[in-house]
């Protein structure tokens, strides 16, 4: 006996994309600080493209051992606020493990004078920090770390201006 064919296609449902804007108007549970992250700001030559960058760089103060995991961020930008929405963590392919954070980097090739960096986790917590960008005189500065004004927002994220990692033309 032949089995009967659907006359409609069943539909499957699709799963919720997490939005970088619900994360930044959200507002957070009561919790104590912890510190969980460390953003990195650097200067980055690429070879390759011939090209200057800025490079943000996040990563995890947990160190992983069996897997090797990347920071999934979204990166919305506005006129000199850049927000960088913490989505979670991505499991990379990795053939011989080692221990180590998870680790993103974010680079941008037009960044000049103050921009406000936003650290967004997806309960809503914001950690900021103002910083110069200055490519004729190769500094970044930190002009201010600070919390946003928000009901229950606490410290999860510092800000590091790391030198040992710029690289440049020769």
């Amino acid at each position: 006996m032949p089995l009967k064919k659907p006359k409609d296609i069943p539909k499957i449902p699709k799963t919720r994309k997490k939005k970088a804007n619900v994360a930044i108007d959200a507002i957070p549970e009561p919790k104590p600080d912890k510190l969980e992250y460390i953003c990195r700001a650097y200067f980055k030559y690429d070879k390759l493209h011939k090209k200057q960058l800025y490079v943000l760089s996040l990563e995890t103060i947990a160190e992983f051992t069996s897997f090797a995991y990347e920071v999934s961020v979204d990166v919305v930008r506005e006129k000199h606020e850049i927000y960088l929405v913490l989505m979670g963590l991505t499991a990379k392919t990795n053939i011989v493990p080692e221990i180590k954070p998870a680790l993103t980097e974010i680079e941008f090739d037009d960044l000049v004078g103050d921009y406000n960096i936003n650290v967004v986790k997806q309960d809503g917590a914001i950690n900021s920090c103002q910083m110069h960008f200055n490519l004729f005189l190769k500094s970044i500065e930190i002009l201010k770390i600070f919390k946003p004004k928000k009901k229950n927002n606490r410290h999860f994220c510092d800000f590091v201006v790391d030198e040992e990692n710029y690289s440049f033309a020769n």
